[in-house]
């Protein structure tokens, strides 16, 4: 993988969004791996839980929204108990989750569904896909 590295503004923002978003200071993180050695879904992550912290603060969007790793994390903070920084990784990925979900337009739109189509389906399917409208 080739990635450029840059302090422009879309890199910069992108930074401080992760920051605002998850408030961490990702500057705080010097890349000890302890987070990654004790994750239990290290072994199925393209990028290990230290190299999303890595990414993000070099602001590597398109390589992390791109990424399986911030879908595969299963919140169990392992990763947070371990940081001796006290970086909560665990809240850096569902940051640069919740940046791709407030930008994607893959969404369902229920509102265009017929109606014996929204009685057919699950009341969580409808109420997961308009989450992300209230995050």
């Amino acid at each position: 993988m080739s990635v450029r590295i840059s302090r422009d503004k879309a890199t910069t923002a992108f930074v401080a969004n992760v920051e605002r978003i998850s408030g961490q200071n990702l500057r705080a993180c010097y890349q000890c791996g302890k987070c990654s050695a004790g994750c239990p879904m290290a072994a199925y992550m393209d990028i290990l839980p230290n190299q999303v912290i890595r990414f993000a603060q070099f602001g590597f969007e398109e390589e992390l929204v791109k990424s399986e790793a911030i879908w595969t994390c299963v919140s169990c903070l392992t990763c947070n108990s371990r940081c001796p920084k006290g970086v909560k990784i665990a809240e850096v990925i569902e940051a640069i989750r919740q940046i791709v979900l407030r930008t994607r337009k893959d969404h369902m739109n229920f509102e265009k569904l017929p109606l014996g189509t929204l009685r057919a389906v699950p009341p969580i399917a409808l109420i997961g896909s308009m989450r992300k409208f209230t995050s």
